[in-house]
């Protein structure tokens, strides 16, 4: 009796103790940790892509927690995760993608912080003052997006196996092969284009270098010119600096007096009839202005014009005739006899001049005579009571013949009269005189042997 006690206790602690440990693997199945603490968050997602519960969360690559469970709507999906510590600590701006990996596509949760937090936050998830501006607290709502998914790739590899059995696609792809030969056969050609132009270029380029080469070679020459110039300034400007100096002295004085005139004319300036007539001066310069105005518009009208192009004409014909008149004129001076006959007929006259002249003079030295011829035949007392013989010098008589203002005679030039005495008995006087400025050197000898 008691050992079938005994087997039966055995067999109900037995089942007991199977009971505890089928919930226990359940529970650590379901990973509940009594000795951690953790909180939870739900992200909406627009599609789950296959994700289960138990799927992993992780943050930064790392897992810190799993899906709890899944809650599909119209709308969205929402799925509730369960961070498994409440130490892990997750940025409000962090990113929530739910990615496929692996080769049978388990769907996970990937937390991506945009932003670093603090280094020592003081807060926490389960906390009631938990700083939702800082970190993602125990019960909140995040958006969630769809990251790397295969049924995204299925379905983009779907429409890309349809485009390319599209027979459009097929007719493009040929149509873009003939534009390409034709493209090329445009690129060979333009190539060769480029080549001869590449041979005309450098062609070019010899004679543009050579030119740049004989340019350098003047731009030199040109700098030693330059510099030969500066060189000679230099010297310039050393051998006269005493000069310059002086200059400079001299403008400086001259810029002083200069000063000094501005200071004594400063009183003038003020002055109010100075004033005044440099406004006359300034009104009349306008009217001058507007009577100047008035003159060129008058000149400028059409009548004015026509009358000073009918000038013009006639001082044209006016030079054309006196033109033609030199030309004669020329004719007739080339000609050497005519030229010798018009000296000898100048010469003529001037001898003619000088003869008519001559007894004009005589004629006024007879009537001046006449009246003294009785005089002339009897000696001529002297002031000292002797008279005065043919050897008396006829300087001690030259004052004695006096003519009278209203003669014609007195009417000749002053020149000194010289006399002498004549042999002959009813003329014991002649007046000589001597040639006048105004006859020429060539009348001078017909004179002297006239008289």
């Amino acid at each position: 009796m008691r050992s079938r006690t005994l087997r039966e206790g055995s067999v109900g602690l037995l089942v007991l103790v199977g009971i505890a440990l089928f919930g226990g693997l359940i529970l650590w199945i379901r990973g509940l940790d009594l000795g951690r603490r953790s909180y939870r968050l739900t992200v909406t997602f627009p599609d789950v892509s296959g994700m289960q519960i138990g799927s992993p969360v992780r943050l930064r690559g790392a897992a810190v927690g799993k899906v709890r469970d899944i809650l599909p709507s119209p709308t969205a999906a929402l799925v509730e995760v369960e961070i498994s510590s409440a130490t892990v600590l997750i940025p409000r701006n962090s990113t929530f993608q739910s990615n496929q990996t692996g080769l049978i596509g388990e769907t996970t949760i990937d937390i991506t912080p945009k932003t670093d937090l603090p280094a020592t936050v003081a807060t926490n998830p389960l906390a009631a003052d938990c700083a939702g501006s800082l970190i993602v607290c125990n019960g909140d709502r995040v958006q969630g997006e769809i990251g790397v998914s295969f049924y995204a790739l299925i379905g983009a590899t779907v429409e890309l196996a349809t485009l390319f059995a599209d027979p459009k696609l097929f007719q493009n792809i040929q149509r873009l092969t003939v534009n390409t030969s034709n493209a090329a056969a445009g690129v060979a050609d333009l190539t060769k284009r480029v080549s001869d132009l590449t041979g005309t270029v450098q062609t070019e380029l010899k004679t543009l270098s050579n030119s740049a080469n004989r340019t350098t070679t003047a731009a030199g020459e040109a700098a030693t010119q330059i510099g030969l110039t500066a060189a000679e300034v230099n010297r310039l400007l050393a051998s006269n600096r005493s000069s310059l100096t002086n200059t400079l002295n001299n403008i400086s004085l001259t810029s002083d007096e200069l000063r000094r005139v501005a200071v004594g004319l400063a009183p003038m300036l003020e002055q109010g009839e100075f004033i005044t007539n440099l406004q006359t001066l300034s009104a009349n310069a306008a009217a001058a202005s507007a009577n100047l105005r008035s003159i060129s518009e008058s000149l400028g009208s059409e009548d004015n014009i026509l009358l000073l192009q009918q000038t013009l004409d006639s001082a044209r014909a006016t030079f054309q005739n006196a033109q033609k008149i030199t030309a004669d004129l020329d004719e007739l001076t080339g000609d050497p006899a005519f030229r010798r006959n018009l000296r000898n007929l100048i010469d003529g006259l001037n001898n003619l001049v000088s003869s008519t002249y001559q007894l004009q003079q005589q004629t006024a030295i007879a009537q001046v005579l006449a009246p003294d011829h009785a005089v002339a035949t009897r000696p001529l007392p002297n002031p000292f009571g002797s008279a005065i013989s043919p050897e008396t010098p006829t300087a001690a008589i030259a004052n004695r013949v006096q003519v009278p203002s209203t003669h014609p005679l007195s009417s000749l030039p002053p020149t000194p009269p010289v006399f002498r005495l004549s042999q002959d008995p009813h003329l014991r006087l002649r007046l000589y005189q001597a040639p006048l400025p105004a006859l020429t050197e060539e009348a001078t000898p017909a004179q002297s042997s006239q008289n």
